[in-house]
């Protein structure tokens, strides 16, 4: 399996990216014979991958990676690099390879401290490998200071040194970073594409791994939860229902209350799983006694790991009320397919006879309207504005 099979409808990036690697291959081998790199080549030493949620960026990055490590015996032979078997694929894929450092947070952003120390690691050689590989899956959340440290290391970095960083769009990131990038935009899988991988690679129904990616439009990684969680799926019920309920203020409050109810418990289940082993690690590092008392000058460092956790958990409720905004948006995108009589396919059929009803109740300017404030309630969390804040305005918003 090369490594680009996890690339699902991105045939125009797969092609560039395994030109790329043919070029980046060709100038470590001509560099390590002595000889003189080649004068054209489609590789360079930073790139910014771009697309829609689902889309999989961060797949393609790591697909890239491994394929500038590959050391496959075959590439001799005239084979591509990235075949996925050799120990410079595999290692890349997993995650342990010693030459390529993948950065994702699970919290709001990511600061100049951690970019520092990205920055650091950039300048090395390779220690085995054959480039030193740095992936920033969320680009998009670094903070305007460290986005200034990361410019320096973009603009002049070291000789064997790669950057790949991913974002939604080239708005997330900063112009003067993305200028000195090389741009590929991913696009939406096709509904069609992603059931078949659900199929081949998850062993999921067909029928179940089809619905699933159509209720998904397109996102890999939706479609994979929503077909294996069946928590998600009863998650995704109960808000598909919300449009009928908001018809008084006593129904819109109480949706919005749910809805936020239903997020932060969701952060509260992620933090039960990871925040206890996390402090009991954090404990045993620094020579707590089992069940003993913490030793002196260990305070500062429990205390960052607190406030770690208590951002995770934000990030986590709004990650999930955003998951759940988008859900209400594809609602809403069925109802107005339906007014403009749109040949457009439906996203959930499952909920067909509520959005016919609702279709049948408005018109597309109104349907209009209730999209604009889902989205607007998307821009709200986006500013730190009350999560419980937002929902109210947008259920107000939705009633009928």
């Amino acid at each position: 399996m090369a490594v680009w099979d996890d690339l699902v409808g991105q045939s125009r990036v797969e092609e560039q990216l395994a030109a790329a690697a043919r070029d980046a291959d060709a100038l470590v081998t001509a560099h390590a014979a002595g000889e003189p790199a080649p004068e054209a080549s489609k590789m360079t030493h930073a790139w910014l991958f771009t697309g829609p949620p689902g889309s999989g960026r961060a797949t393609a990055a790591r697909a890239f990676a491994a394929a500038l490590q590959c050391v496959s015996p075959d590439r001799a032979l005239g084979g591509a690099p990235g075949c996925g078997f050799c120990d410079g694929c595999h290692t890349t894929l997993v995650g342990t390879h010693a030459d390529v450092e993948i950065v994702r947070t699970d919290l709001l952003s990511i600061g100049v401290k951690e970019t520092r120390d990205l920055v650091r690691r950039a300048q090395l050689s390779p220690a085995g490998g054959r480039w030193q590989v740095i992936v920033l899956e969320d680009a998009d959340r670094l903070t305007e200071g460290a986005g200034n440290v990361l410019l320096k290391a973009v603009e002049e970095p070291a000789p064997r040194t790669v950057w790949l960083l991913c974002a939604p769009s080239l708005e997330d990131v900063l112009p003067t970073i993305r200028s000195r990038c090389r741009h590929l935009t991913l696009r939406t899988p096709p509904v069609e594409a992603v059931a078949d991988v659900l199929v081949r690679r998850d062993g999921i129904e067909p029928e179940l791994a089809q619905a699933a990616a159509r209720a998904t439009q397109g996102h890999i990684d939706r479609a994979r939860r929503l077909a294996t969680d069946e928590r998600a799926r009863a998650r995704r019920s109960v808000v598909l229902k919300l449009p009928l309920r908001v018809d008084d203020i006593g129904g819109c409050l109480k949706a919005a209350q749910e809805l936020v109810d239903a997020a932060a418990e969701d952060a509260k289940q992620v933090a039960e799983e990871i925040d206890v082993k996390e402090t009991e690690e954090l404990k045993a590092a620094l020579g707590a006694a089992q069940g003993g008392r913490m030793p002196r000058g260990t305070a500062g460092a429990m205390k960052e790991l607190e406030e770690r956790q208590k951002r995770r958990r934000t990030r986590t409720q709004r990650d999930s009320l955003d998951l759940a905004l988008t859900d209400l948006t594809g609602f809403y995108r069925d109802v107005l397919a339906l007014q403009l009589r749109s040949r457009a396919a439906l996203a959930n059929t499952d909920v067909r006879d509520a959005i016919e009803r609702i279709a049948h109740d408005t018109t597309p300017e109104r349907t209009l309207r209730r999209i604009e404030a889902v989205l607007a309630c998307r821009k709200a969390l986006d500013r730190n504005v009350a999560p419980l804040l937002a929902v109210e305005a947008m259920t107000m918003a939705l009633r009928g």
